[in-house]
Protein backbone atom coordinates (compact mmCIF):
# COMPACT_ATOMS: atom_id res chain seq x y z
CA UNK A 1 0.00 0.00 0.00
CA UNK A 2 1.27 3.47 -0.89
CA UNK A 3 1.90 6.07 1.79
CA UNK A 4 -1.24 7.98 2.72
CA UNK A 5 -1.55 11.61 1.78
CA UNK A 6 -2.01 14.12 4.57
CA UNK A 7 -5.59 14.81 3.45
CA UNK A 8 -6.52 11.12 3.46
CA UNK A 9 -4.99 10.64 6.91
CA UNK A 10 -6.94 13.61 8.30
CA UNK A 11 -10.14 12.30 6.71
CA UNK A 12 -9.73 9.00 8.58
CA UNK A 13 -8.33 10.57 11.77
CA UNK A 14 -10.10 13.96 12.03
CA UNK A 15 -8.77 14.37 15.58
CA UNK A 16 -5.42 15.40 14.05
CA UNK A 17 -6.93 18.11 11.85
CA UNK A 18 -5.29 20.86 13.94
CA UNK A 19 -2.12 18.93 14.76
CA UNK A 20 1.22 20.41 13.66
CA UNK A 21 2.45 19.38 10.23
CA UNK A 22 5.61 17.96 11.80
CA UNK A 23 3.57 15.36 13.73
CA UNK A 24 1.54 14.34 10.68
CA UNK A 25 4.70 14.04 8.59
CA UNK A 26 6.38 11.94 11.27
CA UNK A 27 3.39 9.60 11.50
CA UNK A 28 3.23 9.15 7.73
CA UNK A 29 6.98 8.74 7.25
CA UNK A 30 7.54 6.19 10.04
CA UNK A 31 4.45 4.03 9.50
CA UNK A 32 4.30 0.83 7.52
CA UNK A 33 1.02 -0.50 6.20
CA UNK A 34 -0.60 -3.88 6.67
CA UNK A 35 -3.79 -5.38 5.30
CA UNK A 36 -5.68 -8.05 7.23
CA UNK A 37 -8.59 -10.39 6.61
CA UNK A 38 -11.58 -11.03 8.86
CA UNK A 39 -10.88 -13.48 11.70
CA UNK A 40 -7.17 -12.63 11.80
CA UNK A 41 -5.49 -12.83 15.20
CA UNK A 42 -3.94 -9.41 15.86
CA UNK A 43 -2.75 -10.04 19.42
CA UNK A 44 -2.94 -12.84 21.94
CA UNK A 45 -2.58 -12.30 25.68
CA UNK A 46 1.08 -12.07 26.66
CA UNK A 47 2.33 -10.76 23.30
CA UNK A 48 4.91 -7.99 23.15
CA UNK A 49 3.90 -4.82 21.31
CA UNK A 50 6.51 -3.78 18.76
CA UNK A 51 4.29 -1.10 17.19
CA UNK A 52 1.10 0.89 17.66
CA UNK A 53 -1.66 0.12 15.17
CA UNK A 54 -3.79 2.95 13.77
CA UNK A 55 -6.83 1.46 12.06
CA UNK A 56 -7.56 2.75 8.56
CA UNK A 57 -10.48 0.41 7.86
CA UNK A 58 -12.02 -2.80 9.16
CA UNK A 59 -12.90 -3.71 12.72
CA UNK A 60 -11.03 -5.39 15.58
CA UNK A 61 -12.56 -6.96 18.67
CA UNK A 62 -10.63 -6.86 21.95
CA UNK A 63 -11.66 -9.49 24.49
CA UNK A 64 -10.68 -11.60 27.49
CA UNK A 65 -11.00 -15.36 27.91
CA UNK A 66 -11.86 -16.77 31.33
CA UNK A 67 -10.54 -19.97 32.86
CA UNK A 68 -13.81 -21.64 31.87
CA UNK A 69 -13.19 -20.71 28.24
CA UNK A 70 -15.90 -18.07 28.06
CA UNK A 71 -15.13 -14.84 26.26
CA UNK A 72 -16.23 -11.30 27.03
CA UNK A 73 -15.78 -8.38 24.66
CA UNK A 74 -14.04 -5.38 26.21
CA UNK A 75 -14.47 -3.08 23.22
CA UNK A 76 -14.26 -2.89 19.44
CA UNK A 77 -11.96 -0.70 17.36
CA UNK A 78 -12.97 0.91 14.08
CA UNK A 79 -11.41 3.17 11.46
CA UNK A 80 -9.79 6.28 12.92
CA UNK A 81 -9.02 4.61 16.24
CA UNK A 82 -6.26 2.67 17.95
CA UNK A 83 -6.27 0.06 20.70
CA UNK A 84 -5.69 1.69 24.07
CA UNK A 85 -4.29 -1.58 25.44
CA UNK A 86 -1.81 -1.58 22.56
CA UNK A 87 -0.74 1.95 23.55
CA UNK A 88 -0.59 1.03 27.24
CA UNK A 89 1.50 -2.03 26.42
CA UNK A 90 4.08 0.17 24.67
CA UNK A 91 4.12 3.05 27.15
CA UNK A 92 4.40 0.75 30.19
CA UNK A 93 6.74 -1.80 28.54
CA UNK A 94 4.38 -4.61 29.54
CA UNK A 95 2.80 -7.51 27.67
CA UNK A 96 -0.53 -7.24 25.88
CA UNK A 97 -3.17 -8.13 28.51
CA UNK A 98 -6.00 -9.41 26.28
CA UNK A 99 -6.79 -10.91 22.87
CA UNK A 100 -7.52 -8.98 19.67
CA UNK A 101 -9.20 -10.47 16.60
CA UNK A 102 -10.35 -8.78 13.41
CA UNK A 103 -14.09 -9.11 12.81
CA UNK A 104 -13.95 -7.29 9.47
CA UNK A 105 -11.03 -7.18 7.05
CA UNK A 106 -9.23 -3.90 6.54
CA UNK A 107 -5.94 -2.03 6.70
CA UNK A 108 -3.83 -0.53 9.46
CA UNK A 109 -0.77 1.65 9.73
CA UNK A 110 1.89 0.50 12.19
CA UNK A 111 4.19 2.96 13.96
CA UNK A 112 7.23 1.39 15.68
CA UNK A 113 7.11 1.53 19.48
CA UNK A 114 10.19 3.73 19.85
CA UNK A 115 8.89 6.34 17.43
CA UNK A 116 5.44 6.24 19.04
CA UNK A 117 6.88 6.87 22.52
CA UNK A 118 8.79 9.82 21.09
CA UNK A 119 5.63 11.29 19.57
CA UNK A 120 3.77 10.94 22.87
CA UNK A 121 6.64 12.67 24.70
CA UNK A 122 6.97 15.55 22.23
CA UNK A 123 3.46 16.23 20.93
CA UNK A 124 0.48 17.28 23.02
CA UNK A 125 -1.87 16.28 20.20
CA UNK A 126 -0.69 12.67 20.32
CA UNK A 127 -1.09 12.62 24.10
CA UNK A 128 -4.60 14.06 23.82
CA UNK A 129 -5.51 11.47 21.17
CA UNK A 130 -4.38 8.58 23.38
CA UNK A 131 -5.83 9.97 26.62
CA UNK A 132 -9.14 10.75 24.91
CA UNK A 133 -9.44 7.15 23.74
CA UNK A 134 -8.40 5.96 27.20
CA UNK A 135 -11.21 7.97 28.77
CA UNK A 136 -13.77 6.61 26.29
CA UNK A 137 -12.65 3.00 26.76
CA UNK A 138 -12.51 3.28 30.54
CA UNK A 139 -16.06 4.61 30.60
CA UNK A 140 -17.22 1.77 28.35
CA UNK A 141 -15.46 -0.91 30.40
CA UNK A 142 -16.88 0.52 33.64
CA UNK A 143 -20.36 0.29 32.11
CA UNK A 144 -19.59 -3.30 31.08
CA UNK A 145 -18.50 -4.21 34.62
CA UNK A 146 -21.68 -2.66 36.00
CA UNK A 147 -23.81 -4.59 33.52
CA UNK A 148 -22.07 -7.89 34.25
CA UNK A 149 -22.16 -7.40 38.02
CA UNK A 150 -25.61 -5.90 38.45
CA UNK A 151 -27.56 -6.18 35.20
CA UNK A 152 -30.13 -8.85 34.41
CA UNK A 153 -29.06 -10.91 31.42
CA UNK A 154 -32.45 -10.71 29.70
CA UNK A 155 -32.34 -6.90 29.87
CA UNK A 156 -28.72 -6.82 28.69
CA UNK A 157 -29.58 -9.12 25.78
CA UNK A 158 -32.52 -7.09 24.51
CA UNK A 159 -30.49 -3.87 24.86
CA UNK A 160 -27.68 -5.52 22.88
CA UNK A 161 -30.06 -6.55 20.08
CA UNK A 162 -31.52 -3.04 19.86
CA UNK A 163 -28.07 -1.42 19.83
CA UNK A 164 -26.47 -3.76 17.28
CA UNK A 165 -29.40 -4.27 14.90
CA UNK A 166 -29.83 -2.48 11.59
CA UNK A 167 -33.41 -1.78 10.50
CA UNK A 168 -34.56 -4.03 13.32
CA UNK A 169 -32.48 -7.03 12.22
CA UNK A 170 -29.35 -8.38 13.90
CA UNK A 171 -27.20 -10.81 11.93
CA UNK A 172 -25.08 -12.66 14.48
CA UNK A 173 -24.60 -16.16 15.85
CA UNK A 174 -25.70 -17.01 19.37
CA UNK A 175 -22.03 -17.68 20.19
CA UNK A 176 -20.99 -14.20 19.01
CA UNK A 177 -23.68 -12.60 21.17
CA UNK A 178 -22.68 -14.74 24.16
CA UNK A 179 -19.02 -13.77 23.76
CA UNK A 180 -19.89 -10.08 23.60
CA UNK A 181 -22.07 -10.33 26.71
CA UNK A 182 -19.75 -12.58 28.70
CA UNK A 183 -22.17 -15.47 29.07
CA UNK A 184 -22.73 -18.90 27.51
CA UNK A 185 -24.33 -19.70 24.16
CA UNK A 186 -26.90 -21.85 25.96
CA UNK A 187 -28.08 -18.90 28.07
CA UNK A 188 -28.42 -16.68 25.00
CA UNK A 189 -30.32 -19.36 23.06
CA UNK A 190 -32.69 -19.96 25.99
CA UNK A 191 -33.44 -16.26 26.43
CA UNK A 192 -33.97 -15.75 22.69
CA UNK A 193 -36.44 -18.63 22.62
CA UNK A 194 -38.25 -17.01 25.52
CA UNK A 195 -38.30 -13.67 23.65
CA UNK A 196 -39.73 -15.46 20.61
CA UNK A 197 -42.49 -17.09 22.67
CA UNK A 198 -43.39 -13.67 24.08
CA UNK A 199 -43.54 -12.18 20.59
CA UNK A 200 -40.55 -9.85 21.03
CA UNK A 201 -38.39 -11.29 18.23
CA UNK A 202 -38.49 -13.55 15.19
CA UNK A 203 -35.61 -16.04 15.06
CA UNK A 204 -34.01 -17.54 11.97
CA UNK A 205 -30.56 -18.95 11.25
CA UNK A 206 -27.95 -16.43 12.47
CA UNK A 207 -30.58 -13.68 12.37
CA UNK A 208 -32.81 -11.98 14.94
CA UNK A 209 -35.61 -9.63 13.94
CA UNK A 210 -37.16 -7.28 16.46
CA UNK A 211 -40.95 -7.09 16.45
CA UNK A 212 -42.70 -3.79 17.04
Amino acid sequence: MKTLSRDTFIEIFPFFRKAPDSLIEEILSTARYQAFLANTIVYTEGDSCSSIALLLSGEIRVYKIGENGREITLYEIGAGETCILNASCILSSKKYPAHALSTKGGKMMLIPSREFRGMVARYEDMRDFIFGLLSDRLTAVMALVEDVAFGRMDERLIDYIIEKSEDGILNATHQKIASDLGTSREVVSRLLKDFERKGKVILSRNSIQLKN
